[in-house]
């Protein structure tokens, strides 16, 4: 419809009026969205932020490092605003012991971010927000699970499963990067390290051992990848729920990763179902089959716990145990290049205390305080988790003294944590010093429990005992046997990049060289 002339005036067309009167009231939506503050939450100090956006800018590339200069200036408890949410920032290793681990029932909830729905069908125990019975059934059956893995023996030898299938893929990639070193002056052994972490879950979870090539295994590995790069992105919809009604390719790429990696995890358990024998528990995903038939009736596990969340409960457990293992085991290897003198330390340890005529154990790493020592300074360091996923509080509550209101997303940051001034001596130097005990003859105990990596509290990594084992033995295997060194003199890029977990730049300029 055009509009009109009458002598020098414009009369205004109808479509035109709609049109205004349609981005009016959107702005009048977006504008109460955004001051619907709850009043506790307006007595924190916070950065002011922009209007509908909030401190997004502020945040920048690297928001753990943004979020710490500002705790130095607005303290501990500091309040952001992201797009239309409020977002309670917790800082100080103290002051996040008092709400996760003191207050631990406070601060347990999980936010109803958008892209959680969409996580094992919005039913995981960690992301999900079901009832607190519910997450709790299904959180001690997977840790449960985890128990009775981690000390099952292996019918073929004396070992436990969970050592036996490390120390296999650990000599794998001895092998493999030898073999490498023949092939080509150079490599990357990120991506091989990968492939052996994902087969370990898999012997796991599942009970079967891949041939590095097949194409099962290849699949798990890519859509595991992939993941981690579209969730490392993020969703603006989590922040801007206007936005949820709006197409999204990042969104449908996310669904689409979930909804494959479900079926494909799915298809395993059915295997499972066929095959199973209770006399015979194989693997985690058999003990939770286990757990299924033999709830007795009106039991809170059979109003929590049906069979088809055990495809949830694995798919997490399997998540949980690739990026953290695979992305440490990187930072080590890194490490172990950019801090040669520490590479050789390491190595004395191990030839004086293990020798070169076995492999390393899992019994070993109590008489390893320098190896465990560098694993903790790797964590602390790289800090390459340095958000927990995101709390929420599950009630009214006062922390230190602050108001905060129910269902206040909370983000905890533990790389303020892990880098803070009041807890380390000079916390920019790679040090794993720091943590051995004055005389030098074991591990200080304190200075570990400082380190944050895995959270806090009723929602803390159920499978971080399993990853440092895995880190632990992958890590002296490798180093026994292997010296690690540079094609050239240039130094490896240590930047992280900013993500879900925080990984390096590409390299393909390591070099190996058996040590005997």
């Amino acid at each position: 419809m055009k509009s009109v002339l009458i002598g020098s005036q414009r009369i205004v067309s109808v479509s035109e009026i709609l049109i205004s009167t349609a981005v009016f009231c959107l702005l009048l939506v977006i504008l109460k969205a955004w001051q619907r503050i709850p009043p506790g939450l307006r007595k924190l100090r916070g950065p002011r932020g922009y209007p509908f956006i909030g401190n997004i800018l502020d945040l920048g590339k690297n928001p753990h490092l943004a979020l710490t200069q500002m705790s130095q200036k607005y303290g501990d408890i500091m309040l952001i605003h992201l797009g239309t949410r409020p977002v309670l920032v917790l800082s100080g290793l103290e002051t996040i012991k008092q709400a996760l681990v003191k207050q631990g029932s406070d601060f347990v909830g999980r936010p109803d971010l958008h892209s959680f729905k969409f996580i094992g069908n919005g039913e995981t125990f960690t992301f999900g927000r079901n009832s607190e019975e519910s997450w709790r059934v299904r959180r001690r059956l997977a840790q449960n699970a985890l128990k009775t893995f981690a000390m099952s023996i292996s019918p073929n030898s004396s070992t436990c499963l969970l050592e036996e299938h490390i120390s296999k893929e650990a000599e794998y990639l001895v092998m493999k990067f030898q073999d490498l070193m023949k092939e080509k002056e150079s490599f990357d052994p990120s991506q091989y390290v990968v492939i052996s972490v994902v087969n370990v879950i898999c012997a796991m979870c599942f009970g079967k051992h891949y041939n590095h090539e097949d194409q099962e295994l290849l699949s798990i590995v890519d859509i595991n990848n992939d993941f981690g790069a579209v969730a490392a992105s993020g969703n603006p919809a989590d922040f801007f729920p206007i936005l949820q009604y709006l197409p999204s390719r990042s969104i449908e790429t996310f669904k689409d990763l979930n909804q494959r990696f479900n079926m494909l995890v799915e298809n395993l358990v059915k295997e499972h179902y066929v095959s199973f024998d209770k006399n015979n528990i194989r693997d985690i995903t058999d003990s939770l089959i286990s757990f299924c038939q033999d709830k007795k009736p009106g039991s809170d596990a059979n109003d929590s716990l049906k069979d088809q969340n055990i495809v949830g409960i694995v798919n997490e457990l399997f998540g949980a145990g690739f990026d953290t293992v695979t992305t440490g085991l990187a930072w080590c290897l890194l490490y172990l290049v950019t801090y040669p003198k520490t590479q050789r330390k390491i190595q004395e340890e191990l030839d004086q205390i293990i020798g070169r005529e076995r492999a390393p154990k899992l019994s070993d790493c109590a008489v390893l305080p320098y190896s465990e020592a560098f694993i903790f300074e790797m964590f602390r360091h790289s800090s390459y988790v340095p958000f927990t996923i995101p709390h929420c509080t599950t009630r009214n509550t006062v922390l230190n003294g602050f108001y905060i209101p129910q269902d206040t997303c909370v983000f905890v940051n533990q790389w303020q944590v892990n880098h803070d001034l009041k807890l380390w001596n000079e916390p920019s130097v790679f040090n794993p010093e720091r943590f051995l005990a004055t005389d030098g003859t074991g591990i200080n105990r304190e200075e570990c429990e400082k380190v944050m990596i895995f959270g806090l509290g009723k929602r803390q990594c159920i499978g971080q005992s399993i990853a440092k084992k895995e880190i632990f033995l992958f890590l002296t295997t490798l180093v026994q046997k292997l010296e690690f060194t540079l094609s050239g003199p240039e130094m490896v890029d240590m930047t992280p990049q900013y993500g879900l977990t925080m990984k390096f730049k590409k390299c393909e300029h390591f070099r190996v060289k058996p040590r005997f």
